[in-house]
């Protein structure tokens, strides 16, 4: 091992010894029983104990942040006899990786305390889960891509049941685990198919081997099918969506947004490292299921959304409508453009979905989910700032002006036009018209009627300020968005120059 492979893994190494130290010492935190009514006993840490572990995780996230973005410099390099590439996508993924996962702590904080779910193990979880997402986002070899997904995976799935006197947690969860470990297999198998065909499990020796004419190719096609399904589940798009719906309303709004932020912009990566830097010379094979797929999540998706009441299932079709999105940014393979707005996309909603999450959180009080569309009702009247936040996050979803969902779908349907995929694009339009409607009936309920609940405002003031700082951020984006997809445009062309 060389000095520089240290130095590549340095964020990694470090995020891993925090993980254990704290799951070592949460061991010598005292404990207390608690009566809370309606529930027979919940056992949980002293907030004292719990508030250093979450102070500890906050300094630690935020160094992280500052690590990756001292880095975007830096070329793209393998480290580790070729297991694990730094460049600059991954660094700029992993920053926004730690900047989401920190986020959603700062707002799920006081959410978890008035239901006895502010324990070591939730942080220590959340760390370990953000640990695979950076194996993930580097990795350079098949196996270290698989080891990277399940350390994502198997931490949330506990997550997901950690309210275990819940029926709908625990539902949630062995869905989620059930249907995860199906695609996990998928996902394996069809790498186990392309080791067959390539005899290798490095991406750079497999991308040699496929663009070899010569190679069997009806294997390598059969493969190919396995791995996209895998990676539509990760993405959650249609057909493999039936897990979000249920594991997005089951799972406490906290863990919601635990996996529907930081774990997007993992499976965005893994999408990318595998048929773009992999298996482009497969293009005619991927590009027509990515095209069903696309098109899948964004009728199905909007369409389905309209009909739901409770919000964080209006969400979770949202977000399967979303990666659609996502997904049409990956067609036009031969333009770094394309690629740059489809990362773009991924990172605005990772930002639009903190902010949504956190302001339901903070609506949300000890003993009642801010989950419904009544709990919304008249909330402009007691709460104006709220309201304006839950507007632009609305807005920002639907791709209205001056919000940066806009400027990224524009930026998606800018590179579909590019590249010959006009009629995509008029898809992706109409989609995106049927998707206003549910966005904007959340605004009318808001500022239009009359309250239904008495609506309180938890969290601390810090939670708010960050709250209303992202509220901010994704105006300023929306109208000035040259920095980051500027920024997004010199990662991808270094990284794609350097492989």
């Amino acid at each position: 091992m060389q000095a520089f492979d240290l130095y590549a893994i340095l964020p990694e190494l470090v995020l891993l010894v925090a993980a254990c130290l704290l799951l070592l010492a949460s061991v010598y935190v005292p404990e207390r029983v608690v009566s809370t009514p309606g529930v027979e006993q919940d056992i949980f840490h002293t907030p004292r104990g719990v508030g250093f572990v979450y102070f500890f995780t906050i300094i630690l996230l935020a160094y992280l942040i500052l690590a990756f973005i001292s880095r975007m410099g830096d070329p793209a390099l393998l480290a580790m006899n070729g297991l694990f590439q730094s460049d600059p996508f991954s660094n700029l993924l992993k920053a926004c990786s730690c900047g989401a996962v920190l986020v959603s702590l700062i707002y799920s904080k006081q959410y978890l305390k008035d239901r006895a779910l502010f324990r070591p193990d939730f942080i220590v979880l959340a760390l370990l889960a953000l640990l695979g997402q950076f194996v993930l986002i580097s990795g350079a070899y098949l196996l270290t891509l698989y080891l990277g997904l399940e350390l994502m995976a198997l931490p949330t799935y506990a997550l997901v049941a950690m309210r275990h006197n819940n029926e709908k947690s625990v539902e949630a969860a062995i869905k989620y685990f059930i249907l995860g470990a199906l695609a996990s297999g998928f996902l394996l198998y069809g790498m186990s198919m392309l080791y067959g065909v390539t005899g290798s499990l490095d991406l750079i020796e497999i991308f040699k081997v496929v663009a070899d004419p010569r190679v069997n190719h009806l294997v390598m096609a059969f493969g190919l099918v396995f791995i996209v399904a895998g990676l539509a589940f990760k993405l959650g798009v249609v057909p493999f969506h039936m897990w979000v719906p249920d594991v997005y309303q089951g799972a406490p709004t906290a863990v919601t947004l635990m996996i529907a932020a930081a774990p997007k912009l993992a499976a965005f990566a893994l999408l990318f490292r595998l048929l773009v830097n992999t298996l482009l010379p497969l293009l005619g094979d991927w590009q027509p299921m990515l095209v069903i797929l696309a098109v899948l999540s964004l009728v199905l998706g909007n369409v389905t959304a309209i009909a739901q009441t409770n919000l964080k299932r209006m969400l979770a079709y949202s977000a399967i409508a979303q990666m659609g999105f996502v997904l049409l940014g990956l067609l036009s393979v031969f333009d770094d453009h394309a690629f740059s707005a489809s990362m773009f996309y991924v990172i605005t909603y990772v930002l639009t979905t903190l902010g949504t999450f956190g302001l339901l959180m903070v609506l949300s009080r000890k003993g009642h989910d801010c989950e419904t569309l009544d709990d919304l009702k008249g909330l402009n009247q007691k709460h104006p700032w709220f309201a304006f936040i839950g507007l632009v996050m609305m807005f920002s979803l639907a791709g209205i002006p001056p919000t940066v969902g806009f400027a990224a779908k524009l930026g998606v349907l800018e590179a579909l036009v590019d590249g010959e995929h006009t009629f995509l694009a008029i898809i992706a339009v109409m989609a995106s018209l049927i998707g206003a409607f549910y966005y904007l009936r959340v605004v009318k309920v808001m500022y239009f009627d009359q309250p239904v609940h008495e609506t309180t405002i938890s969290g601390s003031g810090f939670a708010k300020g960050i709250l209303g700082l992202n509220c901010i951020l994704v105006l300023a984006l929306g109208i000035v968005p040259a920095g980051l997809m500027g920024l997004c445009l010199d990662a991808m062309r270094r990284t794609l120059l350097g492989s």
